[in-house]
């Protein structure tokens, strides 16, 4: 209970669960705070030898990486990890909330992140990629992490996503000026008992949903999104609450919006909705999200000039936002196809294997890197199957070989083997040459459809390209997933439990977060 509610140890000490417990069983002694924390510990190390086999068994893995501070002012580090498992479902398990002492330098990050894959015996060349926001000491650190042992670095698109709508709204003033007003409302009703009560009154008359307004965070424009809904739904039982002399005092009307305020925000509300939804989709840690980001951008920008605005504000925010899509992911070389994995893993995808979003000389070289890719995983497992079915030679295989050297020497030795090795080259060559233009060749999958349970039907008709799906489609399109382990941090390190040490609170976390393989 503990672990799945996210409660304080400290619980069993309280008076109310005492009496309660009491009342149950009056027999029955309640073992101690330290007694669970023992148990705590007990099940932090089976669930982590268990992740640790899940891992060991799987050859592809990403991470996704946030850093983050508790109401005790300690600063974490939270490290998750996502692979495909054998039945081809997306397994995405908290690894740590591990907490800093030093400062949170590039070299430190990419340090601390080494030792947690250490810690679970992951080895490196296993990771594919590192999912992570924009921040420059954790660029900086993704950067050392991809020279040293080649993980990719992946951008979160979320945070991207935010900073292109935040960019927008900032840049013209009329909409600024219009989200303040809407702000200054929904404070006074959060402020004032008076005005919350009538808008309850108004909302009963008016049959309008009993939803309290939304307040914004300034950093999330989502946020400012809801905001704006909520009040979109609430205009008329706010307007007549407002209206009300005891609830807006002389001098205060100004707090109601003008119609075309109004206007504004119904317009503006309709342009954000496609990003809401975009940011949502992508945050999903369940489903394959990363192929889906360059269609995903494609049809933003498709979406944003679709509907014919009507108010000035709102058409300018149309070409802003625009742009700003255009210049953050340009400069994140979405549309660079050489070793691109988010352009890979699109690719990988059967819903968009024919990268409609690409020109077609850009559709050949990302069908060639993935025939270059799939070519190098087929010599890859060659040698290996090689390496592992070879034995030393022995006394009885003597004989053999000096026939065979004897032969070598009468047909001619240099000239046979180096052919071989050429043919069986080629008709390997030939045979992933094959694989590739069958899978592009055939007709894409519905956008409605799960691309994992395709690929673990179709597996064995494309066995190499298979093996390259699981190391693309296993990486998430957000670092939301490291984001959430500190919305558990956060209840696990709230201030009641501020006493807690920063292993224990790893500890509860990972147990919580993990509580699928409890």
């Amino acid at each position: 209970m503990i672990v799945t509610d996210m409660r304080p140890l400290s619980m069993v000490e309280d008076e109310g669960f005492q009496k309660m417990i009491f009342a149950f069983n009056p027999n029955y002694a309640l073992p101690s705070r330290t007694y669970f924390m023992k148990i705590m510990e007990k099940k932090y190390e089976d669930i982590k030898g268990k992740l640790k086999n899940m891992l060991k068994e799987t050859d592809s893995i990403a991470l996704t990486i946030d850093i983050w501070t508790s109401v005790a002012k300690e600063a974490y580090l939270g490290v998750t990890c996502h692979f495909l498992g054998e039945d081809w479902g997306m397994e995405s398990h908290s690894l740590t909330t591990m907490p800093l002492e030093e400062r949170h330098t590039a070299t430190n990050i990419a340090e601390w992140i080494e030792d947690v894959i250490a810690k679970f015996n992951i080895s490196p060349e296993k990771i594919k990629a590192v999912v992570h926001d924009n921040g420059a000491n954790v660029v900086a650190a993704a950067k050392i992490l991809a020279e040293k042992n080649g993980w990719a670095s992946v951008r979160c698109a979320g945070h991207t996503l935010n900073l292109v709508v935040q960019g927008a709204l900032k840049k013209n003033q009329a909409i600024s000026k219009c989200v303040a007003a809407a702000r200054c409302l929904v404070e006074h009703f959060k402020k004032s008992e008076l005005a919350c009560t009538k808008l309850k009154d108004k909302q009963q008359q008016m049959g309008t949903p009993s939803h309290m307004l939304v307040q914004d965070v300034s950093t999330r424009w989502n946020s400012t999104f809801h905001m704006l809904s909520r009040l979109l739904e609430q205009r008329w039982p706010v307007t007549a609450a407002l209206s009300d002399p005891a609830v807006t005092p002389r001098g205060k009307h100004y707090l109601d919006l003008k119609p075309e305020q109004w206007d504004v925000i119904q317009e503006l509300n309709q342009a954000l909705e496609p990003f809401e939804g975009a940011t949502v989709f992508l945050s999903g840690q369940e489903y394959v999200t990363l192929s889906a980001l360059p269609q995903l951008v494609q049809s933003l920008k498709k979406s944003i000039q679709t509907p014919a605005f009507e108010t000035a504000p709102v058409k300018s925010y149309q070409t802003d936002v625009t742009e700003q899509i255009t210049a953050r992911w340009q400069g994140l070389d979405v549309f660079q196809p050489e070793s691109n994995h988010i352009l890979l893993a699109a690719a990988l995808d059967p819903r968009f294997r024919k990268l409609k979003f690409l020109s077609p000389d850009e559709v050949f070289k990302v069908q060639s890197t993935v025939q270059t890719l799939a070519l190098a995983a087929k010599k890859e497992a060659k040698q290996k199957n090689a390496s592992e079915i070879g034995s030393p030679i022995t006394t009885q295989d003597k004989p053999l070989t000096s026939a065979k050297s004897l032969l070598e020497k009468i047909l001619g030795s240099s000239d046979s083997s180096t052919s071989d090795e050429e043919d069986e080259e080629q008709q390997l060559s030939q045979n992933v040459q094959k694989e590739v233009l069958m899978y592009f060749g055939e007709h894409p999958l519905s956008k409605k459809e799960n691309p994992l349970s395709w690929w673990k039907v179709n597996a064995a008709r494309y066995p190499t390209l298979s093996k390259l799906a699981q190391s693309f489609l296993c990486i998430p399109a957000t670092s939301t997933p490291s984001e959430r382990l500190f919305s558990a941090a956060g209840n696990i390190a709230s201030k009641r439990r501020a006493s807690l040490s920063s292993e224990h609170v790893d500890m509860l976390t990972f147990l919580h977060c993990n509580h699928r393989l409890l």
